[in-house]
């Protein structure tokens, strides 16, 4: 009898946690690309100041 509740009560505990990641797969949302200035990054001080950071710019820093 006990073990049945504990078995019970765990695949229970499974499938709900199933469900909830399936939701949350099915429910994400997009990121929107360059939102709030992640695309092209300024460079703010420097020899390349005021230049969007690209590859050429950052190739040649390494």
């Amino acid at each position: 009898m006990r073990d049945t509740k504990h078995l019970e009560k765990h695949s229970n505990k499974i499938a709900d946690s199933k469900k909830e990641k399936a939701l949350f797969r099915t429910l994400r949302k997009e990121v929107q690309a360059g939102a709030h200035g992640t695309l092209d990054y300024t460079i703010k001080e420097g020899v390349n100041k005021n230049k969007i950071a690209d590859d050429k710019i950052l190739k040649s820093k390494k």
